[in-house]
């Protein structure tokens, strides 16, 4: 028995995400754990689910997702890029759909680096004139 999945690799912020689409019945599963108990936010939840609601593919597919780094809401993001990118992989066609809806562009956005003789990215120490 050949198993048929489906591959995609999502990013955002600090978080990656390695995601694999396989025909099922629509269980999520998140480093082990299914997504209720992984992502505790419901708000989480819905974003990491829209690429398989807009797509019209949440009961095709058990998806199975690994993901490291960040925090919960760059780990959501990054699971979302990562199932969009796995379902062009699945069919070509569902491309215009998810590109429409923005789930293909890779959200470029990252926390600024400290610069040295400073106390953060941007802020300065105190001037004193004297």
């Amino acid at each position: 028995m050949s198993l048929v999945q489906h591959y995609g690799t999502g990013r955002r912020k600090t978080s990656t995400a390695r995601v694999f689409l396989r025909p099922g019945t629509g269980n999520v599963t998140v480093n082990d754990k299914a997504i209720d108990q992984y992502f505790f936010d419901e708000t989480h939840r819905m974003i990491v689910k829209q690429p398989l609601q807009a797509s019209d593919t949440l009961t095709k597919f058990d998806v199975l997702v690994i993901v490291r780094g960040g925090g919960m809401r760059g780990q959501a993001g990054a699971v979302q890029h990562g199932i969009a990118r796995a379902l062009i992989n699945f069919s070509s066609e569902l491309r215009q759909i998810l590109k429409k809806a923005g789930f293909l562009t890779r959200d470029p956005r990252m926390k600024e680096r400290k610069k040295y003789g400073q106390p953060g990215a941007r802020k300065r120490f105190q001037f004193s004139k004297r």
